[in-house]
């Protein structure tokens, strides 16, 4: 096994916390999760509503994902983690079956946590795999 490659995406969200964008090892990428930050304007306001914040997760995800030649397609597994579960879990999966291939969803496994970073309603991590 050769030494992990750590990934900072130079247009990427700047990150929130100490991490690497993604980290590579043996040709897959596990994608560290993402916040629904502007890249272009990282201290702007967060998006109101679910909707906006997923498009805005996923977004910053493709970005990171086309920053190591990359894209949805090579996703292998999702993690979701909504604030309220309830209230945005229908809203959410419409905007992120969106951005997939229809019949060409990632495994995936979504949970209700009691709080999240800059006071999200969404974040979001994934894993890949280098064809």
């Amino acid at each position: 096994m050769s030494l992990p490659i750590h990934h900072m995406i130079e247009r990427g969200p700047r990150p929130v916390a100490p991490f690497s964008h993604a980290v590579e090892a043996d040709g897959w990428i596990f994608v560290t999760g993402q916040m629904p930050t502007d890249p272009d304007n990282p201290d702007a306001p967060l998006p109101a509503g679910i909707v906006a914040q997923t498009r805005r997760v996923m977004d910053n995800l493709t970005i990171i994902l086309q920053g190591i030649g990359l894209a949805l397609e090579n996703v292998t597994m999702i993690r979701i983690y909504l604030t309220d579960f309830d209230g945005d879990y229908a809203a959410m999966n419409e905007t992120y079956v969106s951005y997939f291939e229809q019949g060409k969803l990632p495994a995936r496994t979504t949970v209700g946590v009691t709080g999240l970073a800059v006071g999200a309603k969404v974040e979001i991590d994934m894993i890949a795999r280098r064809p």
